[in-house]
């Protein structure tokens, strides 16, 4: 069809998404940036990048967006779901538990007895090289007693948990082989909010 003939539906006037804030946990927003205060700690989020309305009421937090393109209504929904797990955060925490895998060289893993800043790598698939993985801010790792080769990250900021989550297991890549037959490595293997 030519240009004039192609019909564009009209945009919304007004799209908006609110939450409720459970008891015991405060919300601040300025200048879209959103500070959530609950019993486990505090936790902040820049939302500056987007042009979207954020408003709080005594017991909800509203995100909006007027006369927003399908992109700008699609990231609505994306920082209610930010904001959620803010919540989730300082209300219960996350948690995520990963499982060591070998067929013949054991992983051996240490962790930081002091402050759980890091934790160390040896042996992955005989090698002598030592994986140190830095921890970020807020997350601690703990060993499983009862399950063999079980580590297990706590945390209250989701983004932090899952991205060291994400390093552990990239440390461990079988490099130059056929990753189909060398699954050694380092998995999550559940991930949950913690009770």
């Amino acid at each position: 069809p030519r240009q004039s003939e192609v019909y564009n539906m009209p945009r919304p006037i007004q799209a908006k998404t609110s939450i409720s804030i459970p008891q015991g946990v405060s919300v601040k927003v300025k200048s879209r940036v959103v500070t959530v205060t609950g019993p486990r700690g505090t936790l902040q989020r820049n939302f500056r990048h987007l042009n979207l309305q954020i408003e709080t009421a005594p017991k909800s937090v509203t995100v909006g967006v007027w006369f927003g393109s399908r992109k700008e209504i699609a990231c609505v929904r994306t920082v209610v779901s930010h904001i959620q797990n803010l919540i989730t955060g300082v209300t219960r925490g996350f948690e995520y538990k990963m499982r060591f895998v070998y067929a013949h060289f054991p992983v051996k893993v240490t962790l930081d007895d002091k402050k759980g800043e890091y934790m160390e790598i040896r042996n992955y698939l005989g090698e002598l090289v030592v994986r140190r993985i830095p921890m970020l801010e807020g997350v601690s790792i703990t060993r499983t007693e009862k399950i063999k080769d079980e580590i297990v990250l706590t945390g209250n900021d989701i983004d932090c948990v899952s991205q060291t989550a994400a390093n552990i297991q990239q440390s461990c890549k079988a490099k130059n082989k056929d990753i189909r037959k060398f699954l050694d490595g380092i998995y999550v293997s559940e991930h949950s909010v913690m009770e």
